[in-house]
């Protein structure tokens, strides 16, 4: 199977985290964090980011509640899932991203970082979960 690249992306109405991962390792990085400002997402950046990734298709976490229903944000990470889509051309793979932002605060927390810098880091740390989540179900598919 050829080796795919993906980009992932946390999406917030404030920033929006974002992964690198392959399937040729299986595993995901965290790379970077994106403004959202009232005009929408810093779409510049995003462009830097595929330019120089160049990934096979894109990941968007969708924020669920607990019980599978959609919650205020849902809507708003469709949109921005079919924006990328549409302006890229890549595939894009929506991943049901529950817990990934109370799982990177854990990580972050066990690897030491301090209180304050975790705000910083969670974005693109969840991105790198969901992107994880991601390549786990299709090694298993």
């Amino acid at each position: 199977m050829k080796n795919r690249t993906y980009l992932a992306f946390d999406y917030g109405t404030k920033r929006i985290g974002v992964a690198i991962g392959s399937t040729e390792t299986g595993t995901a990085q965290a790379l970077d964090t994106v403004a959202v400002h009232r005009s929408g997402p810093d779409w510049q950046h995003i462009s830097r980011l595929i330019d120089e990734w160049r990934p096979d298709a894109l990941v968007v976490g969708l924020p669920l509640n607990m019980d599978s229903t959609e919650c205020e944000i849902t809507p708003l990470a469709r949109k921005f899932g079919r924006q990328l889509e549409g302006r890229y051309n890549l595939s894009l793979h929506m991943v049901d991203e529950r817990l990934t932002s109370r799982s990177a605060i854990d990580s972050l927390l066990a690897a030491g970082v301090p209180g304050r810098r975790i705000r910083k880091s969670v974005d693109r740390m969840a991105a790198q979960h969901i992107l994880e989540t991601f390549l786990n179900e299709r090694a298993e598919g």
